[in-house]
């Protein structure tokens, strides 16, 4: 006889080479320009360890620097050296004893750097800055265009360039896995340098790193290639990708990226979208409930890769939904996380589980379950 009341796959555990989730819920990165000297501070321990209390399987930190100068901004968190991977370590430990698992966003800017904060606009820095002891600086794209008027132009990576930026994101997933980050994923997206590398829009190259499609993923899938081999076997390997960016990269191209990522021993895709020009998610995308779901279940089933999706996910029943569908593996949430750090629990509860208590720490779940014993009582269950 079939179980009437089988768990939800959301509350399934998943298997990524070594690492087994707890649950399909992800804590998508979410940037703070909250660092000093481009370490993390009691901010981070805090902001991403009550999203491991709450009851995730994975927390991703934020988007981290493979290097100096590809930092947005001067207060991005970085993890080129080993006092910043010592100042992660103190976080991913905290994640871990959660039951929680841990996973960094490794990013290099490109061109898109030496900005204020989203708060202000992203705002090029300027002399005043520099005045204030911000000054900018110029960084590195695959084509000498600015991400926006009034920003310095990025110099043209030479193959010394190419190959410097590569071993700078090989060493920083060595350094990932010193502050014992269990999961690590390249950020392919959101204008960051492999996009920039990807699009047409942004990359007029004439050598071998540009030209046609295959031209322009090449210099993704040779640092994809380093990456991985530089890593234990045991280590999943994720890629976040802008599955459409509105410079001339589209979901057909993405699907070509997504057969040659797994080939090269990519776990999961991260589907999002945008990045080029404008916001960093692409407002030519409706913001309707699960937005880019849509591209995560044309990845899969064309690929096999498995997805994860990201984007307006707020309801368990609807997370439940895009995992019985066999539309994604994985589903991530970021600002509804903010809005509600205890949301795995919540959702849990909506969808049944007996004891959604028992994801939070004892301390809370023993006195949260004793109230509702309480209840019970009171009404004569």
């Amino acid at each position: 006889m079939p179980d009437e009341n089988p768990t939800p796959l959301l509350f399934t555990p998943m298997t990524m080479r070594g690492v087994t989730l707890r649950n399909r819920i992800v804590v998508s990165p979410m940037s703070q320009y909250s660092a000093v000297n481009a370490e993390p501070t009691d901010w981070h321990l805090v902001h991403l360890g009550k999203f491991a209390m709450g009851g995730a399987g994975l927390v991703f930190c934020e988007e981290t620097s493979v290097s100096e100068r590809s930092r947005k901004t001067y207060d991005c968190p970085g993890i080129y050296t080993d006092s910043q991977a010592k100042a992660w370590r103190r976080i991913t430990d905290f994640i871990r004893t959660q039951g929680a698992a841990s996973a960094i966003q490794l990013g290099h800017a490109g061109r898109k750097v030496a900005t204020r904060a989203p708060w202000d606009g992203f705002a090029p820095l300027s002399e005043a800055d520099a005045v204030a002891g911000r000054a900018p600086w110029s960084g590195l794209a695959p084509s000498p265009i600015p991400f926006r008027e009034g920003a310095m132009v990025p110099k043209e990576m030479d193959t010394d360039d190419i190959r410097t930026v590569i071993q700078a994101h090989v060493d920083a997933a060595k350094r990932s896995l010193d502050a014992g980050f269990d999961v690590i994923e390249i950020h392919g997206a959101h204008g960051y340098i492999i996009q920039q590398f990807l699009s047409p829009a942004t990359n007029q190259r004439k050598d071998g790193y540009g030209g046609d499609r295959a031209g322009r993923m090449r210099f993704g899938l040779e640092l994809i290639e380093a990456v991985r081999a530089a890593l234990p076997d045991s280590v999943p390997l994720l890629f976040r990708v802008s599955c459409v960016d509105g410079g001339g990269w589209g979901m057909d191209d993405t699907v070509v990226l997504a057969a040659e990522l797994k080939r090269r021993g990519v776990d999961v895709l991260d589907c999002s979208s945008g990045g080029i020009e404008g916001p960093l998610t692409l407002h030519i995308v409706p913001r309707v409930p699960g937005y880019h779901v849509p591209f995560a279940d044309r990845i899969k089933r064309e690929t096999g890769i498995p997805t994860m999706a990201v984007g307006l996910i707020t309801e368990a029943h609807q997370a439940e939904g895009y995992l019985r569908d066999g539309s994604c593996d994985l589903v991530a949430l970021a600002r509804e996380m903010m809005w509600d750090p205890n949301w795995p629990v919540h959702a849990a509860a909506a969808l049944g589980l007996p004891k959604p208590h028992e994801l939070l720490p004892r301390p809370y779940a023993w006195w949260l379950q004793r109230r509702e014993d309480v209840r019970a009582l009171g009404r004569g269950v």
